[in-house]
């Protein structure tokens, strides 16, 4: 979905970002000047409300994944004054300008799959690697010394 754009204007990368509850009207695209690897193209700055330009993002170069090979920037807007970092992608160039896009991204699974799917080779069928309970079927302790006092067999 596109949300904005970048044109070239007295020299200068400036543009907007729009969305229903989002309104960026000026910002700036500032060149990074440095010969590390992993640095940005360009970081995003915006007015504050004391008319100073301060940084609100980066952009990295990234080759599109398809056959065409096309470079664009990506990267995010954030800001405490925003809910969440805002993840953008810049297609065009520096002549015609840049069609801001933004796309949700998709959330990872922290905690993997909630069903076993398998088991390990030196785990006894029907307990998953976990060895067999000690619990009976109504919760009580029925494990290797079940019926003796807990307090003679993990002393405190």
């Amino acid at each position: 979905m596109n949300i904005g754009e970048f044109k070239q204007s007295n020299g200068r990368l400036m543009g907007s970002i729009a969305t229903r509850t989002i309104d960026l009207p000026r910002l700036g695209l500032r060149p990074v000047e440095s010969s590390n690897d992993r640095a940005p193209v360009f970081e995003i700055v915006a007015l504050n409300v004391g008319n100073r330009w301060v940084q609100v993002g980066a952009l990295w170069e990234a080759v599109a994944k398809h056959t065409t090979g096309e470079v664009f920037y990506q990267g995010t807007i954030d800001d405490p004054s925003l809910a969440e970092p805002l993840p953008v992608a810049l297609f065009g160039n520096n002549e015609e300008g840049y069609r801001v896009a933004w796309r949700r991204p998709q959330r990872r699974d922290d905690f993997g799959t909630s069903v076993r799917t398998g088991r390990g080779d030196d785990a006894p069928s029907g307990q998953g690697g976990f060895g067999e309970s000690t619990a009976g079927l109504d919760g009580s302790f029925a494990g290797a010394g079940a019926g003796s006092d807990l307090d003679d067999v993990v002393p405190y």
